[in-house]
């Protein structure tokens, strides 16, 4: 299977960057011939969407944008949903063996506002047992109706995560979750373990040593530990950070290669296999990386002269329907063991701010060093 001429081929284009509310997945749905059926609605009464496309025996549970902010899956997935409707061989033997059941968006309150939360601030990922929020309920219901023989619980990760101990960000992380306090492994996980080593195994072509594993520490709350407690194999993908690209487009590709390749593998492989190890060796996330690090700055604390170091975040904030990434000082000191995805070494030149020419944590990232050499929005211009 070609991956990457069936991406460029069903690539939505309507959909792009961060930002993508409900009327965005409308819009693309209409154009790609889904009829709208609304099965729910949110807290503030907008539509919640299912479409269920093939005829097979196998019924696979899709769901994104749980968290409003979380973006590039949903993207990915109307990519796969177009390729599904296609008539490529291998899209025809996929909705022959598979039912999918899909929800492109749980949280559209969230996604309207870009927030991770829904309207009532409540995290829907930590309503699953609770079932206080219609969103909640509306998904739990699916759940029970359509009784999936796997889920795919889609969101994005921040920036942060880096693959282990590579060096590397965290461009797309996986987990088995969980079903019990102990972390059990039984025939349902291993199901889980298996796609997942599949998965990795093609997008590693793609992005050698930039694949994470996402801790499973359990809690019943969670949706994903959940389903696996009600013993249905649930996969959770997680889009993260790949250099330069903070639309999170490239990202938005390996997500695509990922859902095809998971699915091509259980398409041809009914035995579960002990694979275990394989998923284990993928390394765990790690929290190490800023969007910005400033090595070796020269500032005046207190009198006496000082070097340091200091990091900068982007904040995602939507300003007239856009997302804008806002560059903030988060963190002052030496910052061992970090890494930044940006990194300027300034070799001892003075930071200056026009204020008090100290970095401050939660102040804007512009700045100069030296005489001459300006940040603006924490890059240099």
């Amino acid at each position: 299977m070609d991956y990457l001429n069936l991406f460029q081929t069903y690539k939505q284009h309507a959909l792009f960057g961060r930002y993508i509310p409900l009327a965005a997945v409308e819009q693309v749905a209409q154009e790609l011939g889904l009829a709208l059926c609304v099965k729910g609605h949110s807290v503030q009464n907008r539509p919640l969407y299912q479409w269920e496309i093939g005829t097979g025996d196998f019924k696979v549970l899709l769901w994104s944008q749980m968290h409003g902010n979380e973006s590039t899956t949903t993207k990915a997935l109307f990519d796969f949903i177009a390729f599904l409707g296609s008539d490529e061989p291998w899209a025809k033997a996929l909705c022959s063996h598979f039912r999918f059941c899909i929800l492109p968006m749980v949280n559209p309150d969230g996604a309207e506002v870009y927030t991770r939360v829904n309207a009532n601030g409540v995290d829907l990922n930590r309503d699953a047992v609770a079932l206080t929020q219609p969103e909640s309920r509306f998904l739990r219901e699916i759940f029970e109706v359509f009784q999936p023989d796997l889920a795919y619980n889609l969101h994005d990760q921040r920036t942060i995560f880096g693959a282990g101990d590579s060096g590397c960000p965290a461009t797309v992380s996986f987990l088995a979750p969980a079903y019990d306090e102990e972390r059990s492994v039984n025939e349902i996980r291993t199901r889980a373990m298996q796609i997942i080593v599949a998965m990795n195994a093609q997008l590693q072509h793609h992005i050698p040593h930039q694949v994470g594993r996402f801790d499973d520490a359990f809690n019943l709350n969670c949706i994903g530990d959940y389903f696996t407690h009600r013993g249905v194999p649930t996969i959770l993908f997680e889009a993260g950070h790949y250099p330069h690209d903070y639309h999170r487009e490239f990202t938005r590709k390996m997500i695509f290669i990922a859902l095809l390749s998971g699915l091509k593998h259980l398409y041809e492989n009914d035995v579960v296999g002990n694979e275990n190890e394989l998923y284990l060796q993928i390394p765990q996330n790690n929290i190490v990386f800023y969007d910005f690090i400033y090595k070796n700055i020269k500032i005046d604390y207190d009198g006496k002269e000082k070097i340091t170091n200091f990091a900068a975040q982007y904040r995602e904030e939507l300003i007239d329907g856009k997302i804008h990434l806002n560059a903030y000082i988060s963190a002052v000191g030496d910052l061992e063991g970090k890494l930044g995805h940006y990194l300027f070494n300034a070799h001892k030149m003075p930071y200056s701010d026009g204020r008090e020419n100290i970095p401050k944590i939660d102040e804007k990232a512009d700045f100069c060093l030296g005489k001459s050499i300006n940040f603006v929005n924490g890059v240099k211009i």
